[in-house]
């Protein structure tokens, strides 16, 4: 809870050092957050990983991250499609430019 506590301060902080202008502080105070949340992370993984070595635990990630490749690859496909579209209706605007010249 007093992890809870801390973060909402600094981003508190935050907000009042950005609204104050004080950009320098305030960057000072985003990089802590930030480094904060990573380290808390890192040591997450580092007990599933070591959980997994030492004590034979089943990595249940894998499943989802399968699932998240294959969306990914599904969302660049329909990215592609919107692209090559947005690039059509670009040539026509500009041709009907030209012919109104």
């Amino acid at each position: 809870m007093s992890d809870n506590l801390e973060t909402e301060n600094s981003f508190e902080d935050l907000v009042d050092a950005a609204l104050a202008q004080d950009y320098n502080k305030a960057n000072e105070i985003f990089g802590a957050a930030i480094t904060a949340k990573q380290n808390d992370i890192l040591d997450q993984e580092k007990v599933k990983v070591a959980g997994q070595i030492f004590n034979g635990e089943e990595d249940e990630d894998v499943e989802d991250d399968d699932e998240d490749a294959e969306d990914l690859v599904d969302d660049n496909s329909d990215q592609e499609d919107t692209d090559s579209d947005d690039t059509d209706e670009d040539t026509e605007e500009d041709n009907s430019t030209e012919v109104e010249k």
